[in-house]
This record gives structure tokens, C-alpha cells and sequence, in this order.
């Protein structure tokens, strides 16, 4: 469904008339299949987050190619309604300005123009994300950091996407929260049979909910391993990276 094939970005490095670029990612390949939740584990400064923008095409590769579905992502039609994201800073990811209905408003309106649908499926994708439709009429700065994060959701999966990126989704919540919304996911993953891409740095989470790791490092995939497998990585540097994990 999702293929990233011998994906390379790199970033001036230096002042404004340096020539000296730093590579960020480097010879990048794996592919995500049709309902699968596939984890991108690594520390910060990894390169997890720039393969994320190539993945939602914010960003293009330097060489190599995403695919979704065998077409690039890079041309905004493909994206259209079948990748979505939901990142880590859910207080600049909504228009400060929009209320909760005008936000998972925004998606289904640059989909299509049949406004007299979206506000009975705004009333279903609250209720999916566990708010009542009293959410509607409040803006962000009325709500638990928790309560945003679940409208960000509700706005990414209300184009019923085939895949949807998360960006270190549950990191800014408080541990009693992050749970929640892991469960949360889990359940609206059965429901549209989505796909995930799952970034993060923790691992217990990636354990909760993936069903597959990219152990990541230095830009590139140091390991890929079955979560169940997980014990028995190979790389010295995946299993320093494991050692959080109490369980498996």
C-alpha cells in the first residue's frame, strides 16, 4: 500500500553561503501493508519526523520515491483524503481561531461540498473519539490538552483515510491520558481498517499498539522486526534501545 523506496533528504548545514549539507536520511526502504500498524522507533534527531513529512508530502525526497498505492505522493491527489496525520504539538496543529466543528469541518470541506452530511458525521466522529456533540461550539483553549488530541484525531480520520501518520501522537500527553488515546486508536484502526505509521520514541508504547518496528538510527533502518519478536533483535544498538521495555 505504502512504499518508501531508496528515500535520501538532506539539510544545508552551516551559515547562509555554506555549501556543507548534513544527511538526514539515508537509503530508506520498507513498505507498509494494507491494515497494518508499522512503528518507527528511534531517539530524537534520528530522522524519524523528516521521513514522516516525506510520508504526508510536506517534504520531498532528495532520491528515491513514497509511494501510495503505486502512485507518488508528492502529487496532492494521491494524498487527498487517503493519507492523514495527527503530530505531536496538538496546540498549533488546530487554527486557534477555528471551534471544534469548523475544524473537522476543514478536511471534509476541501474533500467535497455535501455540508449537509458532515455535520451528522461530525456528530459520529466525536462520539468515536469518546466527546460529546457539546464539543462542537468550543474552541481549543477550552480544552484538556487530552481533549484536543482526540479532536485532531477525529479531524484526521474524518476523510476515512486509507493511512494515517503519527507523529509522536501521545508523547505531549500525561501518562494516565496516553493509554486512552493508545486504546483509542486501536479501536478506530478496527473500525476504517487503516493503516498506521506509527512514529515515536517509546517503545512501550510502539509495543501497546504496532504491529511490526523500524528500529531507526542515523537516518537509516538499523533493524525491522515483528513486535512479538522483539526480544530477539540482533543490532547491539536496538537492544540498548529495548532495555525500557519491561515486557514483552
Amino acid at each position: 500500500m505504502l512504499k518508501v523506496d531508496r528515500v535520501e533528504k538532506s539539510y544545508k548545514k552551516g551559515g547562509l553561503f555554506s555549501t556543507e549539507r548534513q544527511n538526514v536520511l539515508k537509503n530508506v526502504s520498507f513498505e507498509c501493508k494494507d491494515g497494518e500498524c508499522l512503528g518507527i522507533i528511534g531517539e530524537s534527531g534520528s530522522g524519524k519526523s523528516t521521513l514522516g513529512r516525506l510520508i504526508v508530502g510536506i517534504e520531498k525526497p532528495d532520491r528515491g520515491t513514497v509511494l501510495f498505492e503505486g502512485k507518488s505522493v508528492e502529487d496532492r491527489r494521491v494524498r487527498l483524503g487517503n493519507i492523514s496525520a495527527v503530530f505531536q504539538d496538538y496546540k498549533s496543529s488546530i487554527n486557534p481561531f477555528f471551534t471544534v466543528e469548523e475544524a473537522i469541518m476543514e478536511p471534509l470541506n476541501i474533500q467535497n461540498n455535501e455540508k449537509k452530511e458532515h455535520q451528522s458525521k461530525i456528530d459520529l466522529l466525536l462520539n468515536q473519539v469518546g466527546l460529546s456533540s457539546s464539543y462542537k461550539e468550543k474552541y481549543p483553549h477550552e480544552l484538556s490538552g487530552g481533549e484536543v488530541q482526540r479532536v485532531c484525531i477525529a479531524r484526521a480520520i474524518s476523510t476515512e483515510p486509507k493511512c494515517v501518520l503519527l507523529d509522536e501522537a501521545i508523547s505531549s500527553l500525561d501518562v494516565s491520558v496516553q493509554t486512552q488515546v493508545l486504546e483509542l486508536l486501536i479501536e478506530l484502526k478496527k473500525i476504517y481498517n487503516m493503516s498506521y505509521i506509527f512514529i515515536t520514541h517509546d517503545i512501550q508504547a510502539a509495543a501497546y499498539i504496532c504491529d511490526r518496528v523500524l528500529i531507526f538510527r542515523d537516518g537509516q533502518i538499523e533493524e525491522m522486526i515483528k513486535i512479538e519478536q522483539l526480544k530477539d533483535v540482533q543490532s547491539e544498538y536496538a537492544r540498548k534501545l529495548l532495555q525500557a521495555l519491561i515486557t514483552f
